[in-house]
């Protein structure tokens, strides 16, 4: 089942932006999933969002 997503608008600088678009492309995401990479993992090293658990995904 999946889950809901959400849209929002997010402004950032070019020089930002640039380093987002070459780190997402390093690692064969789009921009998009990258963030979405980084934000998912920053909540669950905070104890702001439950460990990744395998199960989720099958």
């Amino acid at each position: 089942m999946a889950k809901e997503k959400k849209s929002f608008v997010l402004r950032i600088d070019s020089e930002t932006m640039s380093a987002l678009e070459k780190w997402a492309a390093d690692e064969f995401r789009s921009v998009n999933g990258q963030l979405e990479f980084l934000i998912t993992t920053a909540l669950r090293k905070n104890g702001r969002l439950k460990p990744y658990n395998k199960k989720e995904t099958e």
